[in-house]
Formats: structure tokens, C-alpha cells, sequence
């Protein structure tokens, strides 16, 4: 599971390489096409209008019970399908990664340096000016275990294992896709002793793991709940808990509500609230704050960090602007 691609392919969308959010702001709206990307974007109230009304219109259940359910009987072949066509050529490494997560390398980015992060902050307490979050503190300081569900290739692995320089560092990382752990493990950087990639179904009622409950410090969670039906996240969420230690935390970013990509599907794509399949049988949720708050402080998470990342992009050839929505959250398991 990932989700950009090496072009601009809106069925799998995302920045692969992109400075910090907060970091470039668009006072006057005549410079709109001076750049590509503006930050922590407000949107007006026409367009916040157009797009619950085209989220409206594309979502119209038209499959029968019957289509639904091969959808999510058949998520893993539609991802085996996927990586057997593009390999591991089709998503970058995300090095942007530690920029936004400095939690999975802080022996590379030491506690005390603050991070710009205005956007992390409550809406009502934003303004425009430099506002800074601490990395959070992790439960063990050296020998650190981490999870990543929905690995894909190793996309966000291979960068963690290439800038996390502790010896004792060790990455564990699953996928449903058994042809994308095959590539993964292929891969030159995989390292046995600091990784183990394995298949898993996390939505299943049972996981089977190489590692004991209670004994991982951080779970990463990147563009990988939303392809998971809505009815199995709180189960997933359970589970990580169940997995996490006191004290360790979960690493989300994924799809948000109302993003460019959600507003151009069309009739006859949508499997139910903010839920969507793609043309190539993968699936996508868009997710809300109030969603993912839900969910993870509902399993008795504390919330550490929770915002709506808006960028506006633009085509400037094309004079075209694209409204971007991705939802980033930290959560912790308490002591």
C-alpha cells in the first residue's frame, strides 16, 4: 500500500518530495502562479460549498451487495495485481519522511532542535508567523522497534533504516501484498539485521507477528488506513494499541476530506461514506479530523497532533490550481 507515484497520477496522489508544511504563504492572491505549491491554505466559502456538493454527487451507491463485497474479499489481489505491473518503480522513497516524523530518526535529529509546525497547532490559534512543536520523547531511547503497516516496497522503510544511524534500531514492516514484501526483500538496502518484512492482513481478527505484544515503540501509519474498509479501522487502531508499549506513539498521514482527488471521482466509484475504488480495484477513504480523533483517542490514545495539511498546487503551464487535503496526526499510548 502507498500512495505517489514518480509522475502525477491523481489515482495514487501525494508530494513525494516536499519541504515541511508552514513554510510558504499566499497573502495576495495575484502571486497565486508565482509558485507551485502554496501552504496552509483557507479556503473561501464558494469552495468549500462546490466541494461537499460534488462529494454529493459522486457519492451515489450504484454496486450491488454482490460488487461490494468483491472489493474487499479480493483488496489483496487488487495490490498484488498493482506491484506485479509496476514493480517497485512506481512510488518514490519518501526522504521527506523526517522532516515531518523526526521520532523515527532521533539520534539524526537531535530532541532539542524544534520544528516549524504551524499548521499542527488549533485552528483558533493560528496566525501567520513561526510557531514550533518538541519531537515527542519515545519510551526507549536506543534499541527502538518499529512497525510500519502497509509497507508496499519500502518506500518509507528503506529511508528510515538509511537515516536512523542506531545500531540497535529494528524495523519490522508488513503488507497484505505478498508480491510487494517479495520486492522489498529484493531490495539492496533491506537489511536482515535491522529489518523483517512479513505478509499481513491487518484487518483480520488475528495477527500473527514476530514480535510480542507490548514491545513496539512506534507504529508508522502512512496512506495505509484508508484502504482499509471503515468498518475494520477501529480493530486495527485496537490492535496497534494492544502491540504498542506505554508510553509509544503512532505516526499517521493519510487522504483528507475534500481532497482534489476525492472531488473527481465520478458517479458509480463510490462504496459508501467518503469511500471510493479506484480504476485499478484499490480502494481510498477520506478522512476528516473528527475521524481519526475518533478513532484513536475512542482506544484510549492521547492525542499528541492532529491537523488538516491544505496545499494549494499549481499547474502553471496549464493555469490550473489543485486543492490538496491530507490529514497528519501523532497519538500516543500512556503510561
Amino acid at each position: 500500500m502507498a500512495e505517489m507515484t514518480t509522475t502525477v497520477d491523481l489515482d495514487h496522489p501525494e508530494s513525494p518530495e516536499r519541504p515541511q508544511f508552514g513554510t510558504r504563504y499566499l497573502y495576495n492572491y495575484e502571486n497565486v502562479f508565482d509558485h507551485n505549491t502554496w501552504d496552509d491554505i483557507t479556503w473561501t466559502e464558494e469552495e468549500k460549498k462546490n466541494a461537499q456538493q460534488k462529494v454529493i454527487e459522486n457519492s451515489v451507491v450504484t454496486m450491488s451487495p454482490e460488487q461490494l463485497s468483491k472489493y474487499e474479499i479480493d483488496a489483496n489481489k487488487y495490490w498484488d495485481k498493482f506491484y506485479g505491473i509496476h514493480k517497485n518503480g512506481f512510488f518514490k522513497n519518501r526522504h521527506w519522511l523526517l522532516t515531518e516524523f523526526p521520532e523515527l530518526a532521533p539520534n539524526t535529529i537531535k530532541q532539542d532542535v524544534f520544528r516549524p509546525m504551524r499548521a499542527a497547532l488549533p485552528d483558533q490559534d493560528k496566525s501567520h508567523g513561526d510557531k514550533h512543536i518538541k519531537i515527542l520523547k519515545l519510551p526507549c531511547e536506543d534499541n527502538c522497534r518499529i512497525l510500519e503497516i502497509g509497507c508496499g516496497v519500502g518506500n518509507t522503510v528503506i529511508p528510515i533504516l538509511t537515516y536512523n544511524t542506531d545500531p540497535n534500531l529494528f524495523v519490522y514492516c508488513c503488507d497484505f501484498s505478498e508480491k510487494a514484501i517479495n520486492l522489498l526483500q529484493q531490495d539492496p538496502a533491506y537489511n536482515v539485521d535491522r529489518c523483517k518484512a512479513f505478509v499481513l492482513d491487518v484487518s483480520q481478527e488475528t495477527w500473527t507477528t514476530p514480535f510480542e505484544p507490548e514491545s513496539l515503540d512506534i507504529v508508522v501509519l502512512i496512506f495505509v488506513l484508508s484502504a482499509i474498509h471503515p468498518d475494520k479501522m477501529q480493530h486495527v487502531v485496537k490492535q496497534i494499541y494492544r502491540y504498542l508499549k506505554p508510553g509509544g506513539i503512532v505516526l499517521f498521514r493519510d487522504y483528507g476530506r475534500y481532497d482534489l482527488t476525492q472531488l473527481r471521482y465520478k458517479k458509480g466509484n463510490c462504496l459508501g461514506e467518503n469511500f471510493y475504488v479506484r480504476g485499478d480495484g484499490t480502494r481510498v477513504y477520506f478522512f476528516s479530523r473528527e475521524d481519526i480523533r475518533t478513532l484513536f483517542t475512542g482506544n484510549g490514545f492521547t492525542e499528541e497532533q492532529n491537523f488538516m495539511d491544505r496545499r494549494l498546487q499549481i499547474n502553471r503551464s496549464r493555469q490550473l490550481r489543485m486543492n490538496r487535503v491530507w490529514v497528519q496526526a501523532k497519538y500516543q499510548k500512556p503510561y
